[in-house]
């Protein structure tokens, strides 16, 4: 007999707005206790203390623009986020300060959020939407120096880029760029050349969001249609689709692969996180406890597997933190159940 899923560990209240964006920071002082970023629709950050489950801070400098995209870089003291007001931020947390250091003006008014990459110590590199619709820039930080523009040949016509995944199949190697498009598209970029390696059309509808497993050259995509795609990255540097996931309702807001590539988990315009056995894409469990769209999804990376946590959060402004398959490698071929928390 299955198990019943989880209750959440905890509920995070208190944004005041929808969460858009998740990110975990597992690297601080005190590393049972990782902090969570989480960004809304009403222009702020939120900075928590998982050990209070309170926010220790408050960010406000996007105008009141929704912010939907936050990670830490330098460590938990430096923050970047992107928001609706086409700027990109930099954050100076230390010593009790909470001012932008430093910006970036995007001249892209979608929602396509930024990714980055760390390619040196203290470098990284950052792609995100062009000034052009179907442009992604990429810059070097901190310099700020532009490395590339990834432009599609005029015959292409993939649309608006919707979603970007930078990666690097070893440290020090050639970085490459996955982005997902308008047209339903995922293109791998060579970013040393600009130049588009393979081309997969994999869904009817934009990509609203994807990941990738370097390790495994394999990544997972989803759109507003029913369906969930695994595709793969061939010797030859060439994308295919390798499974399609049916699902019961339509609309795949984002993915997320956990650190240890054992499952993946998703979040739905249904209300619903959804979680996969990332091998095979087995159905494992459904975690039903939001009342309203699940935005975004998101893995913190602790250093003991049994404390990773899975964060959601969603349009009814609450952010809900599980803990689920994190005890044994077995427990992946039981399906949990799905149960609606009281």
């Amino acid at each position: 007999m299955a198990l019943p899923p989880p209750d959440p560990q905890f509920v995070l209240r208190g944004t005041g707005a929808e969460v858009q964006t998740l990110h975990f920071y597992c690297g601080g002082q005190e590393p049972d206790y990782p902090i969570l970023l989480s960004g809304s629709s009403n222009g702020l950050i939120h900075v928590w203390n998982l050990k209070t489950r309170r926010v220790d801070t408050i960010l406000d400098g996007h105008g009141g623009k929704s912010v939907y995209w936050v990670e830490a870089i330098y460590g938990r003291d430096r923050l970047l986020s992107q928001g609706r007001n086409q700027k990109i931020c930099l954050w100076d947390l230390a010593e009790g300060r909470n001012t932008v250091t430093d910006s970036v003006f995007t001249e892209n008014v979608g929602f396509c959020k930024c990714s980055l990459l760390k390619v040196a110590q203290g470098h990284w590199l950052m792609a995100m939407p062009g000034k052009d619709l179907d442009e992604v820039q990429v810059l070097e930080l901190p310099s700020k120096t532009s490395v590339c523009t990834l432009k599609p040949e005029a015959d292409a016509k993939p649309g608006m880029p919707m979603c970007l995944k930078l990666w690097q199949p070893d440290f020090g190697s050639c970085p490459f760029l996955l982005a997902g498009y308008e047209d339903g598209s995922v293109i791998l970029w060579n970013l040393s050349g600009g130049k588009i390696l393979s081309r997969l059309v994999c869904h009817q509808e934009p990509v609203m969001s994807l990941d990738f497993d370097s390790e495994k050259t394999k990544g997972v995509s989803g759109s507003s249609e029913e369906v969930l795609t695994v595709w793969s990255l061939d010797e030859q540097q060439n994308l295919k689709v390798q499974k399609t996931q049916k699902l019961v309702n339509a609309g795949i807001a984002d993915v997320a692969i956990r650190q240890d590539k054992k499952i993946l988990a998703t979040a739905g315009w249904d209300h619903r996180i959804r979680i996969f056995g990332w091998k095979k894409l087995k159905p494992l469990a459904i975690l039903d406890y939001h009342t309203a769209t699940v935005h975004c999804v998101s893995f913190s990376d602790h250093s003991r597997p049994s404390e990773r946590l899975l964060a959601a959060g969603s349009k009814d402004h609450r952010i809900s933190i599980w803990s689920i398959y994190n005890q044994t490698s077995e427990a992946l071929h039981c399906p949990l159940e799905t149960r609606k928390p009281n």
